[in-house]
């Protein structure tokens, strides 16, 4: 979900750990950050596929609204439907704008009837905190700096989670709780960015490193940087904003559907309201001039960001904006966006790499299956 900025760089609160660890930090998104430890990126997207992978993410934001309807006033900023939403349950959501394009992507987590905690990405934080700001007037928005977020993630992590957090294990996708690890504090989401079952945990930035310690104290848990965490979401069919989503995709061009709530759509009981609708219904009823695809790659080497894709007769018909080895599949795949007529799954293109046509398939995406817990 992030991309990087120029910011000056700052730390987060697992910065002295991720040395002591060996980490390489690098900046991104305007703080430094662990893009791998002493193992590497392979071995360590490989052990989260296997075991459990414990990643800091403190570089999101993490932000709670709340007021008196605040649901049906976040609702005029994302094509959600936040109203009939549970307590502790998250969903999917994008900020769109005026022309229908996504400003960012996040998660929103309904804490209390009138309160909603949002993750937002890094290098989108300030812009999204004054979206908000501007938008929704006579609201309570406060930014959680004072908090970490981590991530552990693999099929391994639940069992890690057990002694720790019994509640949690009562936790299905998209859900969450609170709870207590060694007095501290805890919110426990069933999510993350990598295909696995595994949870996200929101606690006081003070005992970050204490319980960071603490699983990574258990065999099946070790450190992952975010060159793994980004290997790991291409293989999932996972979206990083900046690169397959900006401003001037919409989210029928990027393949997301899925995440306008039915209700918010042109013939729904809640239809529109919500930025760019005209334009997103239009797409829907009409069809999208282009589309995200996954891509089949022939060969070992990787097919990278920028790459153009052409058809059998030289033409360009879109560009790659994510693409990598896969470790999982011992093979490179890429995510990109083509024009309609191109994007039905067999279609045979040709990536444009250093000069060279490089042959790619379109295929199906996620490459690796999804293993979210669901109950």
């Amino acid at each position: 979900m992030d991309s990087s900025s120029q910011r000056e760089e700052k730390r987060t609160a697992l910065y002295d750990l991720h040395l002591a660890l060996g980490a390489k930090l690098v900046p991104f998104a305007g703080y430094l950050m662990p893009v791998q430890y002493s193992e590497g990126i392979l071995a360590e997207h490989l052990h989260t596929r296997t075991g459990a992978g414990l990643f800091d993410v403190s570089h999101m934001g993490q932000l709670v609204i709340s007021g008196e309807g605040v649901a049906e006033a976040l609702e005029k900023l994302v094509p959600v439907e936040l109203s009939s939403m549970e307590i502790n349950r998250q969903t999917y959501a994008v900020f769109t704008n005026d022309q229908g394009g996504i400003s960012d992507d996040l998660i929103i987590t309904r804490w209390r009837e009138d309160c909603f905690f949002l993750v937002v990405n890094a290098a989108c934080k300030e812009r999204d905190i004054a979206h908000l700001q501007n938008n929704l007037p006579g609201f309570d928005i406060t930014c959680l700096d004072d908090r970490c977020l981590l991530a552990l993630q693999g099929p391994a992590a639940r069992s890690v989670l057990a002694g720790l957090a019994p509640d949690a294990l009562e936790l299905v996708f998209m859900t969450g709780c609170q709870a207590s690890i060694d007095n501290l504090d805890c919110y426990i989401t069933c999510s993350g960015y990598t295909g696995e079952d595994g949870f996200e945990i929101s606690l006081p930035a003070l005992g970050a490193e204490t319980l960071a310690r603490r699983l990574l104290s258990f065999q099946q848990v070790k450190p992952v940087g975010l060159g793994a965490r980004d290997s790991l979401r291409l293989e999932a069919g996972l979206c990083l904003y900046g690169h397959d989503l900006d401003e001037t995709t919409t989210p029928v061009q990027a393949s997301l559907l899925w995440s306008i709530s039915e209700s918010r759509r042109a013939n729904g009981r809640k239809a529109g309201n919500f930025p760019g609708a005209d334009v997103i219904f239009k797409e829907i009823e009409k069809g999208a001039a282009r589309k995200r695809i996954g891509l089949a790659v022939e060969g070992r080497a990787p097919v990278r960001e920028g790459a153009a894709l052409v058809d059998q007769q030289g033409n360009q018909v879109g560009a790659v904006t994510s693409g990598g080895f896969a470790p999982a599949l011992e093979a490179p795949v890429a995510m990109g966006y083509v024009s309609s007529q191109f994007a039905a799954a067999g279609t045979s293109l040709r990536a444009l790499v250093r000069g060279k046509q490089r042959p790619v398939r379109v295929t199906k995406m996620p490459f690796v299956p999804q293993r979210y817990f669901r109950g």
